[in-house]
């Protein structure tokens, strides 16, 4: 079962509103709970578990050469557990072990070879078998509910720059392109986690558009706020996060 994040639309019903529909109605599902916010808003604790994670899940993306999709996914995986699992405090191999789950499991969804035992090797520390890692896949799979095939906001991207109506396949490319690189670098960002992945994905498409496109900046934004799906007030907060954060690279 392969999961393609970053062309999720690229089918021929690519453009069907049923298609559109249903990722729209079924993204809450695929976010964390509104609880990792406000755990990571007043426990210092998993601010630093979520900052380790992340940072011991990029790593994937180049020693093993998994690409970017599989990190991605893998700290989707894990927002969405720490948010429905309270995790005890004092036990630093629960930190490793959910990382080597989350990222198998994610390569799983990609199709993608991953070597557990090349990633656990540039670790130092907690090394575990197999057995011990499919028993946490199954504890991540049961607190997702099974939900693996993540909407995220790759799934919305090529849906927003059809908006744009543009004709210049090379252009949306690569507006397309920048778009993927800001959404990418946004995931660590704790202000965002509190956005919808379509406003995410609108909101990225925006600054790109900005950045490369100034010119058509203000109908893109126009098409995409009157979208019924789209609120304005989060696009334009949500906009104006990844802007700062664009600003501030």
């Amino acid at each position: 079962m392969k999961l393609d994040l970053g062309n999720q639309l690229a089918s021929s019903e690519e453009h069907q509103p049923d298609t559109i529909t249903y990722l729209f109605a079924s993204e809450f599902d695929h976010m964390p709970s509104r609880n990792l916010l406000d755990l990571l808003e007043t426990r210092d604790f998993y601010v630093s578990f979520r900052q380790e994670a992340i940072s011991l899940i990029l790593q994937a993306q180049y020693s093993c050469d998994c690409g970017p999709f599989v990190p991605y996914l893998a700290v989707n995986f894990m927002d969405r557990f720490i948010s429905r699992i309270e995790i005890p405090e004092g036990k630093p191999w629960i930190l490793r072990l959910l990382v080597v789950s989350c990222l198998s499991l994610a390569a799983k969804m990609e199709s993608t070879d991953f070597s557990v035992c090349n990633f656990q090797g540039d670790e130092a520390g907690f090394i575990f078998d197999n057995k011990t890692i499919n028993r946490m896949e199954l504890l991540i799979l049961d607190t997702l509910d099974w939900r693996m095939r993540s909407i995220t906001p790759f799934s919305f991207l090529h849906f927003f720059i059809s908006l744009s109506q543009r004709k210049d396949p090379a252009l949306a490319q690569t507006l397309k392109g920048r778009a993927t690189e800001i959404i990418l670098k946004a995931q660590n960002e704790i202000k965002l986690l509190k956005f919808k992945p379509s406003i995410i994905a609108a909101s990225a498409l925006l600054v790109a558009s900005n950045e490369l496109l100034p010119l058509q900046f203000p109908s893109l934004k126009c098409s995409i706020s009157a979208f019924e799906c789209v609120d304005e007030e989060n696009l334009l907060n949500c906009f104006d996060t990844l802007q700062e954060m664009v600003e501030n690279e």
